[in-house]
């Protein structure tokens, strides 16, 4: 099974540059993680709850080190993942285009 959240926006201290560490900025999150279905769902309201605690809570510099520390925490709690892609993206930083990085993220098991 994949679970997907898609277009997950809200705000956040992010980044490197003086003026991103003064104010929330925009913040777009898409995530898909394919798990294994042992009649045990995944709880898509925890994933975003997860998501959004760790990147408000931390204001990160870097979207690696905010993707690094998603993928970590969720594959602690939800043991059937087996991948996860997930996308960080902020829309508003550089005028007429979107900034974005992305990882994905296989279980070795």
């Amino acid at each position: 099974m994949t679970i997907h959240v898609e277009d997950l926006r809200f705000q956040c201290i992010i980044g490197i540059l003086d003026f991103e560490r003064l104010k929330p900025q925009d913040v777009i999150v898409n995530i898909s993680i394919e798990y294994e279905y042992l009649q045990e769902f995944l709880n898509y309201v925890k994933i975003v709850e997860i998501i959004k605690e760790i990147m408000i809570k931390s204001e990160f510099l870097l979207i690696e080190d905010a993707i690094k520390e998603i993928n970590l925490k969720l594959i602690k709690e939800f043991n059937t993942i087996k991948s996860i892609d997930l996308k960080i993206t902020k829309p508003s930083i550089l005028k007429g285009c979107k900034v974005s990085v992305s990882d994905y993220y296989k279980s070795q098991s």
